[in-house]
């Protein structure tokens, strides 16, 4: 191949032309203050306006009751300490899983510094919360359910109005941190019950450092960001005006365009998918079918470390990942592959490889000719690969 192949699409997606397009007068001719009253600020206002009519309409939702943010670690931060903070008069426990991004579960842990309890439910081997143990989580001090509706990792997709319809019933707040969902799957969060989502634009092609937080109308909540009035008194500071413009013009093509392109990018994961597990000694990680993001594939090998497959498919020209792009750096194993039951030597063997709007037939045919030679060549200098083919194990 002539050009780099980018498998890393969960980590970011790349700015559309068409967004960056939007964007452009808004660093160069309407660059005015929002908070201003003069002509030019007056359309820059407008430009607030429309963008989150288009974020709404995306997610069932009405525009007041979106918020921006400056991505979606921020919008995970302020539904979490904010609702806890807002409602620990009424109670104390917060209910989340293993498997959360680390936005939310290093905001979690930072509320039990302050008096908060935490449950963290366990996974199946899908990496799937079973409903019962969530309602028997259930306590009568519970004021937060925080579970994500799509995992970054693995792409195991949560039932989602399900859990919403048992925090609707016991009167718990609900949020849920549909990074990875939003413009990849439909969400409506009036039929799934959900009061509070987290979004961020350069996970469906709109630039990076943008998010919101859905927050359904009538709900408390403390603030997280405190200096001036902007949107509605709620998250201080200068909006990034053009940013939000590429974010609203992004979701809207991504919902647009979401059934068909769907279809292909389901075909190509599951070419990639396949191709892969016909290595031996290779492990699927997360479900298939209906139950997956469209363009996740995690697999593990079996005697070897992701990192040196990452390095060897990087000098091959494939940019790929062993897991969540905020921990690349981490020797660590990957915490959701650990949860769902993987013991360290093998969740250490991990390549994710995700794939996007730019993704070819012709570039998985490349990866799948090119991922077995490296693993290959890499088992052959492992000694725990020696070591079981002497042994002779299955």
């Amino acid at each position: 191949m002539n050009k780099p192949i980018y498998m890393d699409y969960a980590a970011t997606t790349y700015t559309k032309p068409e967004v960056l397009e939007e964007m452009i007068p808004y660093f160069t001719e309407f660059y005015g203050n929002p908070s201003s009253v003069y002509s030019i600020s007056r359309e820059t206002k407008k430009a607030l306006d429309k963008a989150r009519m288009r974020v709404a309409k995306a997610i069932n939702a009405d525009p007041n009751e979106i918020y921006f943010t400056g991505g979606g670690s921020e919008a995970d931060n302020w539904a979490i300490k904010g609702i806890a903070f807002a409602h620990q008069n009424k109670g104390n426990h917060i209910i989340t899983t293993k498997i959360e991004h680390h936005a939310v579960l290093h905001a979690c842990e930072y509320l039990e510094k302050h008096g908060f309890e935490v449950t963290y439910l366990d996974v199946d081997d899908e990496g799937v919360i079973r409903i019962e143990d969530l309602k028997n989580a259930i306590k009568e001090n519970t004021i937060l359910v925080t579970i994500m509706m799509a995992n970054n990792e693995i792409g195991s997709i949560q039932a989602v109005k399900e859990i919403g319809e048992i925090c609707r019933e016991r009167k718990i707040f609900f949020h849920t941190d549909a990074v990875q969902a939003v413009g990849h799957i439909p969400v409506d969060v009036k039929e799934m019950n959900i009061d509070l989502l987290s979004l961020a634009a350069h996970k469906f092609y709109g630039p990076k450092g943008v998010g919101a937080l859905y927050i359904k109308k009538g709900i408390k909540i403390h603030n997280l960001v405190h200096g001036g009035g902007q949107e509605k008194n709620r998250r201080a500071g200068t909006e990034n005006v053009a940013g939000i413009v590429g974010l609203g013009k992004a979701i809207e093509l991504a919902v647009d365009n979401m059934e068909e392109h769907n279809k292909t990018l389901t075909y190509l994961r599951d070419k990639l998918m396949n191709g892969l597990l016909e290595i031996p000694h290779t492990r699927l990680n997360g479900p298939k079918g209906e139950k997956r993001l469209p363009g996740n594939v995690n697999v593990c090998f079996r005697f070897i470390e992701g990192e040196s497959v990452l390095l060897m498919l990087d000098a091959m020209g494939i940019c790929a990942s062993s897991g969540s792009a905020c921990t690349s750096g981490s020797l660590d194993p990957s915490h959701v592959l650990l949860s769902i039951g993987l013991p360290h030597e093998i969740a250490h063997g991990s390549l994710r490889l995700s794939l996007g709007d730019g993704t070819t037939e012709e570039e998985v045919d490349y990866v799948l000719k090119t991922v077995p030679s490296i693993v290959q060549r890499l088992r052959d200098m492992s000694p725990l690969y020696d070591d079981f083919m002497n042994k002779g194990e299955n």
